[in-house]
């Protein structure tokens, strides 16, 4: 079986739609404003309206007008109108299965692209890649490539997940120094949760 290029708008599609569903899913219990929505998706104003009109229609997302749950919105007095999943839907824990299993490959990519790009010794997922929100760093990347390149890469699957991707990128030389003198934050993601893809300095 071939999973290369796996994409969710083939399934859904509608890359908005699809980039929607993944943050509502991921975010189960956070409303969202349209325009944050647009922000957080990189997607236009009226692509999201529309389907965001379609995933209400389905009962996928519920279209609340009451007392908003994002501050940053009472701050901005433009609409009332906030949207949020719909726990009760029946497919709601199938399309959560779904997306979970669906960053996988997205992961997978990433890190293809990534090595291919450069001279890359180490790179471990952390961070929100492992339900941990206080590290500093989501991806951790030990070697040499080119920056715009790599800030492509990480734009393109911050789109896809819905969610901003920090990352770290250290040459091989520095992250050797720095294990060696038991650098905090280096260490900090060595003893920490993880999930390592490539490991060509046998940490």
């Amino acid at each position: 079986m071939n999973n290369q290029g796996f994409k969710l708008e083939q399934l859904f599609g509608s890359k908005t739609r699809a980039r929607l569903l993944a943050l509502f899913l991921q975010h189960s219990e956070q409303a969202f404003f349209v325009r944050e929505l647009t922000r957080r998706i990189d997607a236009q104003l009226n692509s999201v309206r529309r389907e965001l009109q379609n995933l209400v229609e389905l009962g996928i997302i519920i279209e609340k007008i009451d007392q908003p749950v994002s501050k940053t919105v009472a701050r901005l007095g433009e609409k009332k109108k906030f949207y949020i999943v719909n726990p009760k839907f029946v497919l709601f824990e199938d399309l959560r299965s779904l997306f979970s299993k669906s960053s996988i490959f997205l992961k997978n990519n990433l890190v293809q692209e990534i090595d291919e790009k450069g001279e890359i010794a180490y790179l471990a997922f952390t961070g929100r890649f492992v339900g941990v929100s206080d590290l500093p760093t989501d991806i951790l990347i030990v070697g040499t490539v080119d920056q715009k390149a790599l800030q492509k890469v990480v734009s393109q699957c911050e789109s896809e997940m819905g969610h901003e991707i920090n990352y770290t990128l250290m040459p091989k030389e520095e992250f050797l120094y720095r294990r060696q003198v038991t650098d905090r934050f280096l260490f900090s993601i060595l003893e920490g949760e993880k999930i390592v893809m490539i490991d060509r300095v046998k940490v």
